[in-house]
């Protein structure tokens, strides 16, 4: 397979490699599990509710019925959870990559997680980097990869995120398409650091494109979509696809072997498509803007990323 083949329904043999997925009960993290384990990967399945992991690996062992999966509780908008998580990970092993795809898309009632801070940008901003901090040492150990979650609206999006929890301006749509041009640019502030550090950790982002659960099939338990839902994202088709292709250029970015650090992964035609090289929204390559979320994300977690002791743990 050359760098610019990718056929993502005949992945890479993945026998021996361990990948940890956030979010990974619905959605693009479903479809990207399913994906790993039929490659022979070994997947940590991980979310919020115990009932909708145990259907998501039910799932995915009826249609892979060798598949190694184990589950984890993650909620990524809870530091004490995130720090569970990691420490049960750190035990369990081998790590060689690490999807960060938990989100939050449509916001609830409540704005404020238990800790004061904003909701979406907690969940798909605050807890993945400080998963993947605590998480540094066994990626670094696999000389391993880490792949962030971005999404295309981020190109339709004007505003630098200045105010990253919003405290004033406060909109569902804002706070959604802040969050996803915060790991974008910490993304890449994160690879400049690996490398800055010696670290042999990749980290890149991958887009999903217009993925839509009525354009997705059935899968009990974990994609089930109302008639009304099918009938109008099928009007969508020619801008659209499903969950499983979404996922393909998330599972691209974490296993293609010829995949660079700092690189953006997205469908070919933008909203749908093969997943091809990508260029990230201008706003969020700055190298200000970069560093400014890093040092936020720093005092809002209290975590620290022990790039010397990644290094050390890959020597």
């Amino acid at each position: 397979m050359t760098r610019t083949e990718w056929d993502p329904e005949n992945l890479p043999d993945l026998s021996g490699r361990s990948y940890l997925v956030t979010g990974a009960t619905r959605g693009l993290g479903f479809f990207a599990c399913e994906q790993l384990a039929a490659a022979g990967a070994h997947v940590l399945l991980t979310g919020r509710n115990p009932n909708k992991m145990s259907a998501a690996k039910a799932a995915i062992m009826r249609s892979t019925p060798d598949a190694s999966i184990e589950t984890l509780l993650l909620d990524t908008s809870n530091m004490g959870s995130v720090r569970a998580a990691a420490a049960t990970a750190r035990a369990r092993g081998r790590l060689d990559g690490l999807l960060l795809n938990a989100g939050i898309v449509h916001p609830p009632k409540e704005r404020e997680t238990a800790g004061g801070h904003e909701l979406v940008f907690a969940t798909n901003v605050l807890g993945h980097f400080a998963l993947a901090g605590e998480l540094l040492k066994p990626l670094a150990a696999a000389r391993g990869r880490m792949v962030w979650v971005g999404s295309m609206s981020t190109s339709l999006w004007r505003h630098v995120p200045t105010d990253p929890e919003l405290r004033e301006g406060y909109s569902p749509w804002r706070a959604y398409v802040q969050s996803k041009a915060a790991t974008t640019a910490l993304a890449l502030e994160a690879q400049k650091r690996l490398l800055a550090h010696g670290v042999p950790i990749q980290s890149l982002v991958a887009h999903p494109g217009y993925s839509t659960s009525g354009r997705t099939r059935g899968v009990r338990g974990v994609n089930e979509p109302s008639r009304l839902t099918r009938f109008f994202d099928n009007l969508q088709a020619p801008i659209t696809q499903s969950k499983e292709q979404g996922a393909w250029a998330l599972v691209r970015a974490l296993v293609d072997p010829h995949a660079e650090g700092g690189t953006m992964y997205g469908p070919a035609l933008v909203a749908r498509g093969v997943p091809r090289v990508a260029t990230p929204a201008r706003r969020t390559r700055g190298s200000e803007l970069g560093a400014d979320l890093w040092r936020a994300c720093e005092t809002a977690t209290h975590v620290r990323w022990p790039f010397d002791r990644a290094r050390r743990a890959a020597s």
